[in-house]
């Protein structure tokens, strides 16, 4: 166990965790979506690290001190793009805290994580939760709390990296960005990453492969993990813009680097301007660039100049995007999250909510469609009063919209399965139309009106069954009249009856029912499930 970090550990750490950031960085970059998907999260984070290293390897004594000097001196060099300027103000502030210290203990290196975030966020102009900001703030409140009961700095850095993957789950529930895209911050992610290798040089563990799990988790019933591009045009500043200020002149003071940071933020957003006299970082986002050099000139000489077109970085993404479009997409119409969730679980890409009394619109229908990166989307409407705005979306949408005329969830479903992806339009078109009359459906619900119909007095509030919007049974009890329309809907060669019950029926009072059922009809199968959908008591399939 160690409980004091001395030079030796100090310099491995950063070492190994400069190997492993560059081992998993394509991993690191497939999450980046935040504010272009340009999948430069892990390589910045990346080249900030090795910079760091090579100042640290470069040093000529193992002295705290003199580590963390350079390993502050050469991330700052090193750091690129938001996620590694940001890296490199965690590790400064991490650097100088522990710099002054005498001996590194776990409190000692809890306070530096706690410096690290202030030192960060006060880099920041607009800081977001959700980011790696959030990560690192999490980490440092709980290494902070830990220091308190743990020893070892292996098992408490163990545990720091342990709460660091709980606050990193929860980064899509406070950027909704990600939770759009389905995935958690990439910044945190490489943040997480590069810790790990602060452990596994404690530990002596060489081993650098990672199992990684990045997924935004629970996402609202019919909301598909999906990164809009059509939103990408919505860049405000054009230019992403890097430079360094060196050789700053003697008359420069702290308070004009505060100065320049103030001036930036008035022609661009993303400002980050972060050093000392000695050394001036700064990225922005701007449409003038040439102004923000003219501003740091005031301060000194500039170096290292980088200017990235982000709308072009823009246009070639939405290109890309554009040229990838697999043969066939699905869109599903249904109301209720257990319904939403069947369709989802048979890979439909994406569902709509609509049905009875909240038909959606042609547009609605449409949207989905484009959504979709497929040349050919199916739209199954479960519904024939949804039928036509399906078709009407047709002429809105930019993609090539099958409509299979679905009356209700059970064709649906039954359609949704026979599609076949090895197969060609013509033949998924026919496919999927031959497996609507293969089933017969039927839906219990309440009256909300008196009304005579076919021979049938009707009175409000009665349990009534429908079959393709035609009364066919009514009365006082939800499980009677259910049973009544299996028994309309009961055929011949029928051998499955399915159930799938509403917002307003539990589970046990379904499983009731389907044993009935059972008992009544031995030699079917019966199954239920949860269909939430408003209204319908339950949903009734016969096969």
């Amino acid at each position: 166990m160690i409980k004091i970090l001395n030079g030796a550990n100090f310099r491995s750490m950063i070492i190994n965790a400069a190997n492993i950031i560059e081992i998993h960085k394509q991993h690191v970059d497939s999450l980046n979506v935040f504010p272009v998907p340009d999948g430069d999260t892990g390589t910045n984070m990346s080249l900030t690290m090795i910079s760091a290293a090579k100042e640290v390897s470069a040093c000529d004594t193992n002295h705290i001190s003199d580590l963390c000097t350079a390993l502050s001196k050469g991330a700052l060099r090193g750091a690129r793009g938001n996620s590694g300027v940001i890296l490199s103000q965690i590790l400064k502030g991490f650097a100088t805290e522990l710099g002054s210290a005498k001996e590194v203990s776990v409190k000692k290196f809890a306070k530096a994580l706690m410096a690290g975030t202030e030192v960060a966020y006060k880099a920041v102009t607009d800081p977001k939760e959700g980011t790696i900001l959030t990560v690192i703030r999490e980490m440092a409140e709980f290494a902070v709390a830990d220091a308190k009961k743990t020893q070892g700095i292996e098992d408490f850095l163990e545990k720091v990296i342990e709460a660091g993957e709980v606050s990193l789950k929860k980064t899509p529930d406070l950027l909704p960005v990600l939770k759009k895209a389905g995935v958690i911050d990439a910044g945190g992610r490489g943040l997480l990453v590069i810790f790990k290798g602060f452990y596994n040089a404690l530990v002596g563990l060489e081993e650098t492969e990672m199992a990684f799990n990045d997924s935004a988790e629970e996402l609202p019933f019919g909301e598909i993990p999906h990164f809009d591009y059509a939103d990408l045009a919505e860049i405000e500043f054009a230019y992403c813009t890097e430079f360094f200020v060196v050789n700053l002149k003697k008359k420069t003071t702290e308070s004009d680097i505060d100065k320049l940071r103030e001036a930036l933020t008035s022609i661009g957003d993303s400002v980050l301007v972060i050093g000392d006299l000695s050394m001036v970082k700064v990225h922005v986002h701007t449409n003038e660039p040439g102004v923000a050099l003219t501003y740091a000139l005031e301060l000194g000489e500039v170096d290292k100049i980088k200017i990235d077109n982000m709308l072009e970085q823009n246009r070639a993404l939405i290109g890309s995007q554009k040229e990838k479009l697999e043969p066939f997409g699905m869109v599903a119409v249904c109301a209720g999250e257990g319904l939403s969730a069947i369709f989802k679980d048979l890979i439909v890409d994406q569902v709509v909510e609509g049905g009875q009394t909240m038909n959606p619109s042609a547009e609605d229908i449409a949207k989905a469609a484009d959504k979709i990166k497929a040349e050919n989307v199916f739209v199954f409407p479960n519904n024939k009063n949804i039928i036509l705005a399906a078709e009407q979306a047709k002429v809105l949408s930019k993609r090539n919209i099958v409509v299979i005329p679905t009356r209700n969830v059970p064709e649906g479903i039954n359609a949704v399965l026979a599609y076949n992806p090895e197969n060609s339009l013509q033949d998924n078109i026919l496919d999927m139309n031959s497996a609507i009359h293969e089933v017969k459906a039927g839906a219990v619900t309440t009256a909300v009106r008196s009304a005579n119909i076919d021979d049938l007095k009707i009175n409000e509030g009665d349990i009534i069954a429908t079959v393709n919007s035609s009364i066919v049974s009514k009365g006082k009890s939800v499980s009677e009249v259910a049973e009544e329309l299996v028994e309309n809907l009961m055929h011949d060669n029928a051998s499955n009856i399915t159930l799938y019950y509403g917002s307003n029926v539990d589970e046990e009072q379904a499983q009731i029912l389907a044993d009935e059922l059972q008992s009544n009809h031995p030699t079917m199968d019966v199954g239920i499930h949860f269909g939430g959908q408003p209204l319908y008591y339950y949903i009734v399939s016969i096969e």
